[in-house]
């Protein structure tokens, strides 16, 4: 993305800004939820076909736009505003990234064009039951005459009800491998899971046998899902802000209009320091998020410290400015039919998804050596 946004990027920001309003208002937030379909098809189509948004990280000889994370970042943020239900998370990036780093051109050939038109839907299951992508789990997979088969479960598959196939990693005796499995089909059962999100859809997955291709070469997983997993957690970053800075700004507004003692509470000190410290965790947040972002586009070796210090303190900074929200909004705040109460549960469980602020201290820790001199130091 860069800190300098171009008139292409800006440009986009203001049609996907448009979009949120028309396809994602709180309304239509709500009444999705209530439903046990996790997006609507009709929206979409039309961020698909309007937006181009799932072909702009696609390289053109795949049927894509040939674009960056820069653009992709964009959609994200404005995705996370309005809490857009879109499978942007799982299929533009999870299932994408993971096609594109597994240098698999046969499977990238046949699977990518469908998902850069968004008629097709991936998603990646990589994680059992602490929503941090691994390559390890309780999932091995075996050959056969007409390719492999995958036996084992996964949890927390993003949006698996609606994906047309899923990328698996599994235990073989070359090590750790990715493999892809079509779906629906018998020997894979999709369980919906009930979590704090509901704007988000997770399920568990049950392989039995399951008919399976290898993506890349048996024993590559690790090295593909550690990246994978610093893209995850620079575009769910990316998320985090654009949710953080529509909470920040409602709330603003609500202080500006509610009186108190013949006044806006806005005018009180108190709640000016406040405000004040949210909008330096939100940029302070921005600028992490930026970075982070620009080391993926530009395939940056300190992509996976950048990646970590933005998961961590976007995760925290949406989480205490929705935190504050809610405080800030006072009794009504409190309450299910408010909208602070769905950017709270959205905040609470991105700061979990793809690994916790603790869980990527520690990477960060390790990846600029604190942890042997801390151990050195007794």
């Amino acid at each position: 993305m860069g800190f300098t946004v171009t008139e292409e990027q800006q440009a986009l920001r203001e049609v996907m800004r448009s979009f949120t309003s028309r396809h994602s208002s709180e309304v239509q937030v709500r009444e999705l939820m209530g439903t046990d379909a996790p997006f609507d098809p009709a929206a979409w189509s039309a961020l698909s076909e309007q937006i181009g948004a799932p072909a702009l990280v696609v390289p053109e000889k795949f049927g894509g736009a040939g674009f960056g994370f820069g653009e992709l970042g964009i959609v994200l943020e404005e995705s996370g505003r309005s809490l857009l239900a879109a499978p942007l998370l799982s299929s533009s990036v999870l299932a994408t990234y993971t096609l594109l780093l597994a240098g698999d051109e046969s499977l990238a050939d046949d699977l990518l064009p469908a998902l850069a038109e968004g008629g097709q839907l991936g998603t990646l299951a990589a994680s059992d039951d602490d929503l941090v992508i691994t390559p390890s789990g309780r999932t091995s997979a075996r050959p056969d005459a007409d390719g492999w088969r995958v036996t084992g479960s996964k949890a927390y598959v993003l949006d698996a009800v609606c994906a047309n196939f899923v990328i698996v990693s599994a235990q073989t005796e070359s090590g750790p491998s990715l493999f892809v499995v079509e779906l629906p089909r018998a020997e894979v059962a999709v369980s919906p899971l009930t979590v704090m999100d509901p704007t988000r859809s997770f399920a568990r997955m049950e392989f039995d046998d399951a008919p399976a291709r290898l993506l890349g070469r048996a024993g590559t997983a690790p090295e593909i899902l550690d990246r994978v997993a610093d893209i995850a957690s620079v575009a769910l970053a990316c998320e985090q802000v654009g949710a953080a800075a529509e909470v920040l700004e409602r709330t603003v507004e609500y202080l500006k209009v509610r009186t108190q003692f013949g006044r806006p509470i806005g005018s009180f000190q108190a709640l000016k320091h406040r405000c004040a410290d949210m909008l330096v965790e939100l940029e302070s947040a921005r600028s992490a998020a930026i970075y982070a972002s620009t080391a993926v586009q530009e395939e940056a070796a300190d992509l996976p410290q950048a990646a970590a210090i933005a998961k961590t303190y976007c995760s925290e900074a949406f989480y205490h400015i929705a935190a504050e929200s809610i405080q800030m909004h006072g009794g009504i705040g409190f309450t299910w039919e408010h909208h602070a109460h769905l950017y709270f549960k959205r905040a609470k469980a991105s700061e979990l998804l793809f690994g916790s602020p603790a869980h990527h201290r520690a990477r960060l820790e390790a990846l600029i050596g604190l942890v042997p001199d801390m151990a050195a130091k007794g």
